[in-house]
């Protein structure tokens, strides 16, 4: 079975490979010498020890997640057609309560809401994509409600 495609920018390609670099380079070493300080102290049925190895699974697991998102990410580059909503472009849109809201689409990788990215997977995102300035579109979302969007600017 093919692993799913990620689709992450140039950027966060960059920070994700930092954060990798970081865990072991970095984490790895520091964990590996708690668990060997918790041994050398014969303290190995103790909290101290029981932290190491929690710390060790997670700093492992993190690392898999890393490597295989690396390894299946697809650099979402120019949006090839002007105009229309793809991954990567910027989104300025009017909402139902008249406030102007602006969006980037992005995988969901690297989604931040919060900062204005969304993910092309969420109700939103998906909703987007593939309209153009000037259309209105309906969106159902988790809560239940409907939010009505126009498309004011595509960048």
């Amino acid at each position: 079975m093919g692993q799913k495609i990620i689709h992450i920018t140039k950027e966060g390609l960059a920070h994700l490979e930092a954060e990798l670099e970081h865990l072991i380079s970095s984490r790895r070493p520091e964990v590996a010498e708690k668990i060997k300080q918790a041994r050398e102290a014969g303290t190995e049925n103790n909290v101290e020890y029981d932290d190491a190895k929690n710390d060790q699974a997670f700093v492992e697991g993190r690392i898999l997640i890393l490597e295989n998102t690396i390894r299946n990410a697809a650099i979402i580059e120019s949006p090839e057609s002007p105009g229309i909503v793809e991954l990567g472009n910027t989104v300025l849109i009017h909402n139902q309560d008249g406030k102007i809201e602006q969006f980037t689409i992005v995988g969901s990788t690297e989604a931040d809401p919060v900062n204005g990215k969304i993910s092309n997977e969420s109700p939103v995102g998906r909703a987007l994509l593939g309209k153009r300035v000037g259309d209105e579109i309906e969106v159902a979302i988790p809560a239940g409600a409907v939010l009505k969007l126009s498309i004011m600017e595509v960048r």
